[in-house]
């Protein structure tokens, strides 16, 4: 792929940025200065707004990133100009088992190796500004705690953007007095960060520091809570973000460019790369087309109700990606017979392919399903699968972008190039103004299933003091397991009649939502039996294995 690359000044040529507006990591990678937007025209023709979302996941995975860039190169095939934007691959799954988020193929983004690897470094600059406002915290108190800050209640955890799950529990400040004070501590991963989340939701550089500020990083033991802005941090970390806060443009495998750009978690944040990114494809191509983290009830919910909210944009069509696979995992098939012809299964799979549909249809806009073709997928339980979406009012296209690229992936894009001129708007399904605990059960009834809501009494305080504070207008994110509707990972298909478990519920000011936390989530992965770290190498003379 590496000899098929287009100089980057050449891709941002085609789509009006010139040469000086391009800041260079090498000749296939660049920075934009998010003012380009500003000055490009505001025509109605641009910015129509495509969202990629997915069925439940399932470990033979579902192609959602690959199929979003065949979308994309498939619509600049027809001559709709067409930009894809995504997420920054983070180091931690690469070497684990999930591998890199540049998609497969014929459908890549480039140069993979690189946006794998360190990309331009905003990953680093993110948890390099999380562990600058960790330290000050440690310092402010071994220095006096002037502020009051009660170390039984320090919110704020450093992080590393690698899987190590010996630091999801540590002690920090052994070894004396001079080393600090002795306290319970944690890691987590580096995207897992709030920094991460709000360099993805800021408007402009001053908005990223207003942002940076109102991020609370404890309490003192009256409930007041302690800010980065309290702390003085919040010059220093926006300086460690100021390259990282432009985003960055690539290219897909056909020139097509991609804008790459940030990458918070999708279950304890939004999911999605930065509204940044969006604002500048919007302003530079036609149709923008966005890929949303694990399936329509957390990504996709979630760039509904809270993402385009907070950037100001209307989507104007869904894209559903499912496979052949993932339908008869839910229908309960064995992980090794995935492959083979199951009629029965793959009907029983179609509840969970309707829940989804259903979720996505309750926002008011076009949606489309793609079934993700795989080589010796069964014409029969291809067309089941298309009648079957009929009969839920949703056009299905088997589209083949691994193999094919874009020209696999036209009869989908015709589709979404029709379906997102419609003029329809999204409907949320809930008001910021609402009460935390209505917010939370709405979401959970509406997008999971879910019967019931319980709530620990730790949720139940979490919220009462939110309230106090002030901060139950804000949104609600919902950090559940991706492998369920339900928060039971082991749930498969369409779960009924069951609860959601709140256990606790904590604040992410900067980002401006409260996160709804049901079940164990984990922000800090571990490594596999096998990681992938095994297998990858590189030889004397450059050349990279194992890394795909």
């Amino acid at each position: 792929m590496a000899g098929n690359m287009l100089p980057i000044r050449d891709v941002a040529a085609r789509f009006g940025i010139a040469e000086a507006e391009l800041y260079y990591y090498g000749p296939f990678k660049a920075k934009l200065e998010p003012a380009l937007a500003s000055r490009l025209c505001d025509c109605p023709e641009r910015g129509r707004q495509v969202l990629v979302t997915a069925t439940t996941p399932t470990p033979a995975g579902e192609g959602k990133t690959t199929m979003a860039i065949g979308l994309s190169m498939a619509l600049n095939r027809l001559g709709v100009q067409s930009i894809v934007t995504l997420r920054e691959p983070s180091l931690g799954p690469v070497f684990g088992m999930k591998g890199g988020a540049t998609g497969g193929g014929a459908a890549q983004v480039l140069p993979a190796d690189e946006i794998d690897l360190h990309f331009t470094g905003d990953i680093h600059a993110v948890t390099t500004a999380n562990n600058l406002l960790a330290a000050m915290i440690d310092n402010h108190i071994q220095q006096g705690n002037r502020l009051g800050i009660d170390t039984r209640r320090i919110a704020w955890r450093r992080v590393i953007d690698m899987n190590d799950r010996a630091l999801r529990e540590i002690v920090i400040g052994l070894g004396g007095r001079q080393n600090g004070f002795a306290r319970e501590d944690a890691f987590n991963i580096s995207v897992a960060s709030e920094v991460m989340a709000v360099l993805c939701l800021a408007e402009g550089f001053q908005d990223l520091k207003d942002r940076l500020a109102r991020m609370v990083v404890g309490y003192t033991s009256r409930n007041r809570p302690v800010t980065a802005a309290d702390l003085k941090a919040v010059g220093s970390m926006a300086l460690l973000l100021k390259d990282a806060v432009k985003p960055n443009l690539v290219q897909t495998s056909e020139g097509t460019p991609a804008i790459i750009h940030g990458g918070p978690f999708a279950n304890i944040a939004h999911g999605t790369n930065s509204i940044q990114a969006i604002r500048l494809a919007h302003a530079l191509s036609q149709v923008t087309v966005t890929e949303a983290g694990f399936a329509s009830e957390l990504g996709g919910e979630k760039f509904m109700d809270f993402v385009s909210r907070s950037g100001k944009f209307n989507v104007d069509a869904v894209v559903l990606v499912t496979t052949l696979r993932a339908l008869k995992y839910h229908g309960g098939a064995a992980k090794d017979l995935l492959a083979e012809k199951n009629l029965e299964a793959l009907v029983r799979g179609f509840d969970n392919l309707d829940k989804h549909i259903e979720n996505m249809q309750a926002f008011g806009v076009p949606l489309l399903l793609a079934i993700n073709h795989f080589p010796g997928n069964d014409p029969e339980e291809l067309q089941l699968t298309v009648t079957h979406a009929a009969g839920r009012k949703v056009r299905a296209f088997v589209s083949d972008p691994y193999n094919r690229g874009g020209e696999g992936c036209l009869d989908l894009a015709r589709a979404v190039d029709e379906a997102s001129r419609s003029g329809a708007r999204v409907q949320p399904i809930y008001e910021p103004e609402w009460p935390i605990v209505r917010k939370i059960e709405t979401i959970a009834a509406r997008m999971y299933g879910a019967a019931r809501i319980n709530y620990t009494r730790q949720a139940r305080k979490d919220i009462e003091l939110l309230n106090e504070l002030g901060y139950d207008r804000l949104h609600v994110i919902v950090a559940k397991t991706p492998n369920s509707l339900s928060d039971d990972p082991k749930a498969l298909g369409r779960p009924r009649d069951f609860d959601i478990d709140v256990d606790r519920v904590f604040l992410s000011a900067g980002a401006g939502f409260v996160v709804a936390v049901c079940g164990e989530i984990m922000l800090m992965p571990g490594l596999p039996r096998e990681p992938a770290a095994e297998v990858i190498d590189i030889d004397a003379e450059g050349r990279i294995t194992g890394l795909f």
